[in-house]
């Protein structure tokens, strides 16, 4: 029994031994750490059986940010054996492997042997008095043999960046920089502006809290903060409401390849050694941060949008009190006149003062010239609904009509009251489809399309990337959620001027309806048959554009650029239609194929978008369809909408029927065209049509939207530039409204179209090259070039859209069978 406790007491002892000599050894180890000091450099080689430990202590002085930065390089190039480096910290610990390796395309790997990292340091609070800092770093490696190490550590004394201050530094790969801001006082928001005279390596600009770790390596720096991708040129503004302590960092990483940034894509070598060592990126950037505008210059920027647009409500007004005052002393004039020759002038006037359902419309009443002669009995008059089988059935109510239709359309020269023999009301009520239709068009479309730009705007502000939208970084304003306030802001003037138009199209409106109930003989006889349904339609199409404008701008992109250029096509599409509509009011196209065709339109932008930039093919089918198309559409002008082909009774024999009319009519008289004016027009514009469709073939380009938006925009000015011409041969004038509408539209184009040119950002390309065309803002520090033309833009089509309203108003006394038509 004593010999057993004996033992039992001699084990406890041995066992108690051995934890006192760990605990020896544990609190001993300490005294086996290197001290060292900053700025020295220290060389050393280790293997799994050698590690070493570097000691650093220092004094921090209140106020005052230590930013150290260690530099270490190894010559071991083993990544089943690298070298283990561990900075300990008082809040952290930071870590990494020599050699460092980065992961690219095709499971590329790069290494780099020189690595340099910035500890993250500890922010004083202003208040804590002086210490002292302790920091070791562990090196160690599971290598068999002896590798070489090198370590320095530096304290940095450019670490913190000052307002309007620019710093040059370089960076790679290995070696990535980050540094400290300061919101000074009274400032509350500022720009980060980075710049560098190589376009390559591609760099990461990222703006993150100042808490640890600081995420400064390729794979992790998309973790925090708010990040884009950079080559020249880059710019984040940044607001201290995301920064409750009035501080962040600014990290710049250069990632290992540059297709991000728009390069090229490293070439596989999988299978002839897959691996890259040391790669020379080095990038020299210099960075500034400015404060941005304050909040007076939001409220400035709104009010001058305001007020210029605000301006034409102005001056609308002050047109209609001039042309009401006209009116009176019109009216005053006639009256006095009425009165002194009473039931002479209802005795000899030549045209009727009411125009019975079953004459014809336009025409002029002979049987009233012949004195002595009875008045033929006025038949009993139609009882119209609004239903849609009325108004389908009453487009040709007259049964004559049809048979003499082709005989009108085939005189050499036609008069307005040829093409206007139609039921009045059933025309108006046809163009009314159009407001209808577009009000429906607008609502379906507008509705998802603010829906899914929330949602970008939306991922945009959670993650972080704004490499998302393409906005002019140099001057986009954010407000609220909204990222670029001013070029939404900028998009104001189509709604204004869209709803002003509306007023001045229902001005006229109402003012025809009343000489219509009062049996007005100018109303009825006289002028341009006057339908406003086209005309609503186009106010509403420029309101549309200003909202789809404006939801484009909240995030610009690859997946939402039709958003900005839709009813673009539309209101070309529109303007001509309504152009051919002045003058030929029975033979114009129905509401429902106008939007199939703007349909049609839409869909290949988008299809030359996609397909476009590479695939000849598109290019060949899509000239085929342009060429054709415009043919097509040049067959249908120059006849008026008579050489048709009867499809359900297709033989043989139709072929036969398209050469004769061919020949008699392209060869026959090609001497002498039937129509002249209408041929030299016609080919004119194929010849345009047709150079558009070349030059895409041959040189394809990028813009694919752009370029359909300015085939339509030629041809809708060649249109109008032969209807002006034409007007002007026929001995017709230009009152001084639509003659000062035609130079304002002229000037106000010519303008928008430079600041249009003036390219800011570019969703073709990527993010990083997109920002190269960044630019700073040129009016009142808010708005940049592209606003300003959302300015100009909307005023030219608003000044467009009245000189198709008032450029007829010279005939609004002259009889319809006097009024050519071309």
């Amino acid at each position: 029994m004593g010999s057993a406790v004996l033992t039992i007491g001699i084990c406890q002892g041995f066992f108690l031994f051995l934890i006192l000599a760990q605990l020896t050894r544990a609190t001993t180890r300490p005294t086996d750490m290197k001290p060292a000091q900053f700025g020295k450099y220290y060389t050393g080689s280790i293997n799994r059986n050698i590690e070493e430990v570097y000691s650093f202590n220092y004094t921090s002085k209140p106020g005052k940010v230590d930013a150290l930065r260690v530099f270490v390089r190894s010559d071991s190039n083993d990544l089943q054996f690298p070298v283990l480096f561990v900075v300990r910290q008082q809040k952290g610990v930071l870590s990494w492997q020599v050699p460092l390796a980065f992961r690219g395309y095709y499971q590329r790997t790069y290494t780099y042997q020189d690595v340099s990292r910035t500890l993250c340091p500890t922010i004083p609070d202003g208040q804590t008095p002086t210490s002292e800092q302790f920091m070791y770093i562990d090196i160690a490696s599971m290598a068999p043999s002896s590798v070489q190490y090198e370590l320095v550590v530096k304290r940095l004394t450019d670490f913190e960046l000052q307002t309007d201050v620019p710093l040059n530094f370089s960076a790679s790969p290995s070696q990535p920089q980050y540094f400290l801001y300061t919101f000074p006082e009274g400032v509350n928001s500022v720009v980060i502006k980075v710049k560098s005279a190589e376009t390559f390596p591609c760099t990461v600009v990222s703006v993150q809290d100042i808490t640890c770790p600081v995420y400064d390596l390729d794979h992790n720096v998309e973790f925090n903060g708010v990040y884009q991708s950079m080559t020249k040129k880059a710019a984040i503004t940044i607001q201290r409401k995301d920064f409750p302590k009035g501080q962040f960092y600014t990290v710049f990483v250069i990632k290992p390849e540059d297709y991000a940034c728009g390069g090229s894509i490293p070439v596989s070598n999988i299978g002839t050694g897959n691996h890259t060592r040391n790669l020379k990126r080095v990038k020299h950037i210099e960075v500034t941060i400015t404060p941005s505008i304050n909040n007076s210059v939001y409220i400035h920027g709104t009010l001058l949008c305001l007020l210029f647009f605000l301006i034409f409500y102005l001056g609308a007004f002050l047109v209609f009190f001039i042309h009401h005052l006209k009116l009176q002393k019109k009216v005053l004039s006639s009256s006095r006149s009425s009165d002194d020759g009473e039931g002479m002038v209802a005795g000899s006037h030549p045209i009727t003062t009411r125009t019975p359902e079953g004459s014809s419309y336009g025409a002029i009443d002979e049987s009233r010239q012949r004195k002595g002669k009875p008045l033929p009995p006025i038949p009993r008059p139609r009882v119209y609904s609004d239903s849609s089988v009325d108004e389908e059935s009453d487009f040709d109510g007259i049964p004559e009509m049809e048979g003499d239709k082709n005989v009108i359309q085939a005189k050499t020269i036609l008069y307005v009251s040829d093409l206007s023999i139609k039921d009045r009301r059933t025309i108006s009520k046809k163009y009314k489809i159009y407001f209808w239709n577009i009000i429906t068009i607008a609502v379906f479309y507008a509705l998802p399309v603010i829906q899914l730009v929330i949602t970008y705007q939306t991922v945009v502000n959670v993650t972080g990337n704004q490499d998302i939208c393409y906005y002019n970084f140099l001057c986009a304003h954010p407000l609220g959620v909204l990222s670029a306030f001013n070029n939404i802001m900028s998009n104001l003037g189509h709604v204004l001027l869209g709803f002003l138009f509306l007023l001045i199209v229902l001005h006229r409106d109402l003012h025809h309806r009343s000489l219509l109930e009062a049996n007005d003989v100018y109303a009825l006889e006289l002028g341009i048959p006057k339908h406003f349904g086209l005309f609503y339609t186009m106010g509403i199409a420029l309101i549309m554009e200003g909202v789809l404008s404006a939801c484009y701008h909240v995030c610009p992109n690859y997946s939402n650029f039709q958003f900005d250029t839709s009813f673009m096509y539309m209101i070309a599409g529109l303007c001509m239609l309504k152009l051919y509509q002045t003058r030929h009011p029975d033979i114009n196209a129905s509401a429902y194929a106008a939007y199939a065709s703007f349909a049609l339109v839409i869909f290949l932008a988008v299809l030359g978008v996609v397909f476009g930039k590479d695939n000849w093919w598109f290019w060949v089918i899509f000239s085929i369809i342009h060429v054709v198309g415009s043919l097509a559409l040049s067959t249908h002008i120059y006849y008026m909408g008579r050489f048709k082909i009867d499809v359900s009774n297709a033989d043989f024999g139709i072929f036969r029927r398209i050469f004769q009319i061919l020949y008699t009519d392209c060869v026959q008289q090609c001497s002498r065209p039937m129509y002249m004016d209408r041929m030299i027009l016609l080919i004119v514009g194929n010849v345009i049509n047709w150079f558009f469709a070349i030059f895409g073939l041959v040189y394809r380009p990028r813009d694919f939207a752009s370029y359909l938006l300015g085939i339509f925009i030629c041809n809708l000015l060649l249109y109008l530039a032969f209807y002006i011409i034409m007007k002007l041969r026929s001995s017709e004038k230009l009152l001084p409204l639509p003659l000062f509408c035609i130079l304002a539209t002229a000037g106000v184009w010519a303008a928008a179209l430079y600041f249009f040119f003036q390219n800011l950002s570019s969703w073709e390309e990527s993010p990083a090259q997109s920002r190269e065309k960044n630019r700073e803002c040129i009016l009142m520090h808010f708005f940049d070039d592209h606003d300003i033309w959302h300015f100009l833009s909307a005023t030219a089509m608003f000044f467009s859209f009245l000189v198709l309203l008032t450029l007829d108003d010279d005939l609004d006394d002259v009889r319809r069978d006097k009024i050519p038509v071309f």
